[in-house]
């Protein structure tokens, strides 16, 4: 396969224990970066399927998609914003929390997020009976504190991401609770590759899968178990222009530290990508491309319009992807794109909208 093509630290433990720094992908082991294979995403799809759904794949057919693709594109949506807890985090947590013995799920779990990842955690532990003690950004948005609070979780707040990483640190170091990663480990692209597998069984002779990227747990799995498949399938990345972890790591050859940044897709906002998830999107995926936060706004604008999805910013990342910097690659293709996460108040979908329809008005994604 060629390598990653790139257009225009430190880390919790995986589980219970200390925190401790991981060391960069060019000094673990290449025992530790062994792929899921299928058999692995298979008994992962087993070990989950009661707790979370099989999400529906969608047609989209309409002018708005026509007018966009020099030659039609057959779009097909895979609509991971209807999984348990809105997005595909419940995939990973749940397989992660199913591996706990019962002494580590009486002690319960711990987790850090913006928002989508302590949810599943919190929706993870309450379907094994654990308590879960997460930590949330204050900039969190206040549907996704009231979800993590519904699956039963004691929330604490923190200002940074780097005073919530020393926060989580405690907890494991006084609870002896586990940490419960949102991204990192081969549990996590195993239980993600899941949506992949899903995806290839409901759309036979995909020519290429759009797919969301932050730090990388979702794209890790679903170009996995894609190039498993159909090697012949081009993976996308999309990615926020304006945080560019995963562009950056690829650039550098490792997994890369990049601080706090803003956008609007906070849950594509990871401060940094790891050396697991890193190293399967190098192994698997064919090229990451960005887009603004007026093509996501833009994006979400018109899944709502056409679709009637109410999305959060980072659910819109692959149709802005697809309508903008891939246009030209996805025309006349057979194309699948994971609609992921709707964890949203009205409010903010509203100025979400509002600021997508500006977008469009000023030629932003225009056909």
């Amino acid at each position: 396969m060629e390598p990653v093509r790139v257009s225009t630290a430190y880390l919790p433990a995986a589980s219970g224990g200390s925190l401790s720094p991981r060391r960069s992908s060019s000094t673990v082991s290449a025992v530790d970066l062994i792929p899921p294979s299928m058999p692995d995403i298979r008994a992962a799809a087993w070990r989950i399927a009661p707790y979370t759904v099989r999400t529906p794949v969608h047609e989209w057919r309409s002018p708005a998609v026509e007018a966009r693709f020099v030659r039609p594109a057959n779009l097909h949506l895979k609509l991971e914003l209807f999984q348990r807890t809105g997005t595909f985090k419940a995939r990973g947590a749940i397989n992660n929390v199913l591996a706990l013995d019962e002494n580590a799920r009486r002690r319960g779990v711990t987790a850090i997020s913006a928002g989508n990842h302590a949810i599943a955690a919190a929706y993870a532990a309450a379907c094994v009976g654990a308590s879960a003690k997460v930590v949330m950004l204050a900039t969190a948005n206040p549907a996704r504190v009231a979800a993590a609070k519904h699956f039963g979780a004691e929330i604490l707040t923190a200002p940074d991401g780097a005073t919530g990483f020393q926060m989580v640190e405690e907890i494991v170091r006084t609870e002896g609770r586990t940490f419960i990663h949102p991204f990192e480990g081969p549990r996590v692209t195993a239980a993600t590759a899941t949506c992949g597998l899903e995806f290839h069984e409901q759309v036979a002779g995909l020519d290429a899968v759009v797919v969301p990227i932050g730090a990388g747990g979702l794209c890790s799995g679903v170009a996995t178990v894609t190039k498993l498949l159909d090697p012949k399938c081009r993976v996308y990345g999309v990615e926020p222009e304006a945080t560019q972890v995963m562009t950056k790591s690829l650039a550098a050859g490792s997994a890369q530290h990049i601080g706090q940044v803003t956008t609007i897709a906070d849950s594509l906002a990871p401060p940094m990508t790891t050396p697991y998830v890193f190293e399967m999107c190098c192994r698997s995926v064919d090229e990451v491309v960005l887009v603004s936060d007026d093509e996501m706004a833009a994006a979400a604008a018109i899944l709502f319009a056409e679709m009637k999805l109410v999305v959060e910013a980072a659910g819109a990342a692959s149709t802005a992807g697809a309508f903008g910097p891939l246009r030209a690659k996805l025309a006349g293709k057979r194309v699948g794109l994971i609609v992921c996460g709707t964890n949203i108040d009205a409010d903010s979908h509203h100025r979400l909208v509002v600021r997508g329809q500006q977008a469009l008005a000023a030629g932003v994604l225009a056909p």
